[in-house]
């Protein structure tokens, strides 16, 4: 079996499983969480994919939070930082490695989607670098296990949403018990990033914890993913839009219809800069 290199193991997140063990025991002792309030299953959520120093505990903590109900056969996680003028790329054979072993594709998942649709399919030896499926592996594959995957990028279109419809319907078809993830960071703000349209200083920070963040966060609770999709567009709120709308279109044709905040913070919580980022933890 071809297997696809972890990539960012080292330095997004530790390369060896001892110390990833550690990190993750201390992001499942982090008191900062809200469990979610839902007496249902959960069938997926949004997370986000700064390094773990940073947005960690709030990844690892939803992830751990989806092993409430039926344990999943396969994890379907929607990524990628994609503008609406790019394809939809997805991994349909092989393996990911992670720091506790590799973790295997759904490949009969995987090659239904691409019947389907069009992709630019990824063989394990040839791949665009990305954070933000490659920081969820370590998690999944430890709380979960033997779990498969299957990633997927898509953008921010409303054809993605398409695409989580459907793996959700061809997963029950084949049998499968899913849960899906939508992998996205929040507002990028500062010179750093191209946009600061508040200034800089403690204000700025609270307009995009109390506002610009809120924003989206209120419509990804509110489980709309078309609106998802253009508030990022127009307000910048969200780097991966796509991702996040296909996971809450995915959550909702396998049930979801509630939703829950876990956690929000940004990056100046942990290193005060004019530059930041937001991150939030949501479960359906």
């Amino acid at each position: 079996m071809e297997v696809r290199k972890a990539m960012l193991a080292g330095s997004w997140y530790p390369a060896g499983a001892s110390e990833c063990e550690r990190e993750i025991n201390n992001f499942l002792n982090d008191v900062t969480t809200v469990s979610p309030s839902s007496k249902n299953k959960l069938t997926g959520g949004i997370v986000p994919h700064a390094g773990w120093y940073f947005s960690g505990s709030i990844a690892c903590n939803v992830i751990n939070y989806l092993k409430k109900g039926d344990v999943p056969d396969v994890f379907v996680i929607f990524g990628m930082h994609l503008g609406p003028e790019h394809p939809c790329y997805i991994m349909k054979e092989g393996a990911w490695e992670t720091p506790f072993g590799n973790i295997e594709i759904e490949e009969e998942l995987a090659g239904e989607l691409v019947k389907r649709f069009n992709f630019n399919v990824e063989p394990p030896e040839y791949f665009t670098e990305d954070n933000t499926i490659e920081l969820q592996l370590p998690f999944i594959k430890y709380l979960f296990g033997d779990v498969r995957i299957v990633p997927v990028g898509v953008p921010p279109v409303m054809k993605s949403l398409e695409i989580g419809r459907a793996a959700a319907d061809i997963s029950t078809k084949l049998g499968l018990h899913i849960k899906v993830i939508g992998s996205t960071d929040l507002t990028h703000y500062g010179l750093n990033y191209g946009f600061m349209p508040e200034g800089i200083g403690h204000s700025a920070v609270d307009w995009v914890r109390n506002v610009n963040d809120k924003r989206i966060i209120d419509i990804m609770l509110e489980m709309d993913p078309d609106r998802v999709i253009s508030e990022a567009l127009k307000y910048r709120n969200a780097c991966c839009s796509g991702a996040a709308a296909t996971a809450i279109a995915a959550a909702k044709q396998l049930g979801a219809d509630h939703a829950d905040a876990i956690v929000y913070a940004t990056s100046y919580d942990k290193r005060q800069n004019d530059s930041f980022v937001g991150y939030a933890g949501i479960v359906f």
